[in-house]
């Protein structure tokens, strides 16, 4: 495959936002007023999103000074890897855990917090989704544990604002489909919020996500996100890329961190994880990751995860509905407070 077969492959940065695509957990509409606070447990595989609509509120990490943000009307926040952290009025407000606040069921998977402290009042629109795809995970992982936009930072006629508006005129109403509308445009939020922290921030530049954005070597990345189950070679890849061997294999290297025929491995058995959990046979994922046996599979996956492909197979399914979804969270974020 030469460089120019590539081009409808896109951009590697773009094929990796376009698996960005949630499914929700819950959304949560808050209106308070100070002084209030909450402490929103660790959520693994989750990402958390906060868009403020009124007033303004803090965000900590550590629960003090040390990292706290303070998010205005029309700023918003993303939690990418669904770390612990602490929303209040004031950093010397109370944070009780968020499940133990008395909330409002709309739907089912749509709720109203209310707290009236008397004081300046504060609207938030706050949601937890999953990203099941691996390359969404692996998106994720790359990104700091936290992300703030702010709306007064960005011009009138940028994407954002009309976006937030939309947002927040939907949350206050809570008119018929307000559910589906803001599901959606949540996820264009979360979307465009990495696109933005991608293009601007210099972090952005260096690791994964700047390998992603190397001509070359994230042409590299893409054809082995699209083809895991191709017979991939050093030499096929540098091919591909018009560079030599050598320069490709350190190049390769020097920008992802690992040799490129072990970043190939690593990403089939995500893969392999992803399908297996999904209830395919070993037979078929091992044809879809490139091994020509269940046992050269199976040897591999061991060798990566650590354990057999068979032991995840018979593991309880991580697929649930809505509702589960909701309960299964609320059960591990409670867990995790009572540890």
């Amino acid at each position: 495959m030469t460089p120019d077969t590539l081009d409808h492959f896109g951009d590697p940065l773009g094929e990796a936002l376009h698996q960005v695509r949630m499914s929700g957990v819950f959304y949560c509409q808050s209106e308070l007023a100070a002084p209030w606070g909450t402490h929103l447990p660790a959520m693994p595989g989750c990402l958390l999103l906060h868009l403020v609509t009124r007033g303004r509120c803090w965000l900590s990490t550590a629960g003090g000074k040390a990292d706290a943000r303070c998010l205005q009307a029309g700023d918003f926040a993303l939690v990418p890897q669904g770390l612990g952290h602490h929303l209040q009025s004031d950093l010397q407000a109370p944070t009780p855990p968020l499940f133990d606040l008395p909330r409002e069921a709309v739907s089912e998977r749509f709720e109203i917090l209310r707290h009236d402290g008397g004081g300046e009042a504060t609207q938030l629109l706050c949601a937890a989704v999953r990203l099941d795809h691996p390359l969404a995970a692996q998106l994720l992982a790359a990104l700091p544990p936290v992300i703030v936009i702010e709306g007064a930072g960005l011009s009138p006629g940028s994407w954002l604002p009309t976006l937030l508006r939309l947002l927040a005129d939907e949350a206050r109403q809570l008119r018929a489909g307000g559910e589906a509308v803001i599901t959606r445009l949540a996820d264009i939020l979360v979307i465009q919020a990495i696109r933005h922290w991608v293009q601007h921030d210099p972090t952005a530049q260096s690791g994964w996500l700047g390998a992603l954005k190397d001509k070359r070597i994230g042409r590299a990345l893409a054809l082995m996100h699209r083809e895991p189950a191709r017979a991939w070679t050093v030499d096929a890849l540098a091919q591909a890329c018009s560079m030599s061997r050598s320069a490709f294999a350190q190049r390769f290297s020097e920008r992802v961190g690992v040799p490129a025929l072990v970043y190939l491995t690593g990403w089939r058995m995500k893969l392999a994880q992803a399908w297996l959990a999904q209830g395919l046979n070993m037979a078929e994922v091992a044809t879809r990751t490139g091994y020509q046996s269940e046992a050269a599979f199976a040897r591999a996956f061991r060798r990566v995860q650590g354990s057999t492909p068979g032991r995840l197979r018979r593991a309880p399914s991580a697929k649930v509905g809505r509702g589960q979804a909701q309960v299964q969270m609320q059960a591990q974020a409670q867990a995790q407070v009572q540890a």
